[in-house]
């Protein structure tokens, strides 16, 4: 199981930390142990680390209305977004 490191920026941190709906969407498509960072030199840059059993899975649903709606909700800003795989 890959552990994926994704960075973005978002609106409001506190906001971000605080939403439930990054588990809520992400557990259903195989992401399991997420774990949450702020950037403490820029107040909305934020990062997850997580284990993801199926990548392929999980890009598909990124490019889904609903991870753009998870998003939205959660004030992630998408074009700020990286996504790293552990090597």
């Amino acid at each position: 199981m890959p552990t994926i490191m994704v960075c973005h920026d978002v609106k409001d941190a506190k906001h971000w930390l605080a939403s439930p709906i990054r588990k809520q969407v992400l557990e259903p498509v195989g992401v399991a142990n997420i774990r949450t960072f702020t950037d403490p030199q820029a107040s909305n840059h934020v990062g997850l680390v997580m284990d993801v059993a199926d990548m392929e899975k999980l890009m598909a649903f990124m490019q889904t209305q609903a991870a753009a709606d998870a998003m939205a909700s959660d004030g992630v800003l998408p074009e700020t977004m990286m996504i790293l795989v552990q090597s």
